[in-house]
């Protein structure tokens, strides 16, 4: 298995505005894409990344097809307008928290 970790910083005034979109649409659609949801972090304190999240997929070449499809381009394209700093990395899924 492999792991997307995507990291990011929720644009200033847009927070409940993010929130909403995560939960309602970005998650979701996370699934769909077969992409399944690992973890989700937010940082209170310090000058970490505001969010670290990750997924997993069965292999590299799928996380590579969907990263190329129409449908996350979109879906990042929306995130885009509610976050800055974003970030991501692909590494082998491990049992325990990754960075």
């Amino acid at each position: 298995m492999v792991k997307l970790l995507m990291t990011w910083d929720i644009r200033p005034g847009k927070e409940s505005e993010y929130f909403e979109f995560v939960v309602q649409e970005f998650a979701p659609k996370l699934v769909r894409l077969g992409i399944q949801p690992t973890e989700a972090w937010y940082t209170v304190y310090g000058s970490a990344p505001q969010i670290l999240t990750g997924g997993v997929t069965e292999d590299r070449a799928t996380l590579d097809g969907i990263l190329e499809g129409e449908e996350w381009k979109t879906l990042h394209n929306k995130l885009m307008t509610y976050v800055t700093n974003y970030n991501y990395k692909i590494v082998k899924a491990a049992g325990n928290f990754q960075l």
